[in-house]
């Protein structure tokens, strides 16, 4: 079994020293759902909300958020990023025939010692709740769902994919 990377001998919290690493290309791909009533989703799609164009407003959030990710999880390393994409898929009839979702999918790139999926997931974690915050006048049930690691490629471990 692998053993924690985060955690020293005595168990205790420690960020890993990636110092005699080599920097690599590395890529990360994440994804995530927010699921809401059809005529929510038709709102945003419409650009109709409110409060101005949701994803719009959530691309620039995830593009943030990744950026700023070593602040907010405690034991990642600053990065310098290289690429950042927040993308959008429109996902009808999901979950039950009252249902619509918008799919998220961030990829985030560097070239470093270390990978870039905490990146890639904050960055789908902000923009799902940038998303909620945008829609929820109209829809406080809105639900954010299936947030996961989709790809990971670069460093020692090489390439990994989740299955479908």
């Amino acid at each position: 079994m692998k053993k924690l990377t985060h955690v020293d001998e005595s168990g205790h919290a420690r960020m890993v020293d990636v110092g005699s690493k080599p920097d690599t290309h590395r890529v990360a791909v994440a994804c995530g759902k927010v699921c809401m009533k059809p005529e929510t989703l038709a709102l945003i799609r419409q650009n109709a909300l409110a409060k101005g164009d949701a994803l719009g407003t959530a691309r620039i959030a995830g593009i943030l958020a990744a950026k700023r990710t070593a602040e907010l999880i405690p034991l990642c390393h600053p990065l310098a990023l290289t690429h950042i994409a927040v993308d959008f898929e429109w996902v009808e009839g999901e979950a039950t025939a009252d249902n619509a979702c918008v799919k998220i999918i961030t990829t985030v790139e560097t070239m470093g010692k270390t990978g870039v999926e905490m990146e890639a997931l904050t960055a789908t974690c902000v923009a799902a709740l940038t998303i909620y915050d945008m829609g929820k006048a109209v829809d406080r049930g809105m639900s954010i769902t299936d947030i996961r690691l989709l790809e990971k490629r670069g460093g020692k471990s090489g390439e990994w994919k989740a299955e479908s």
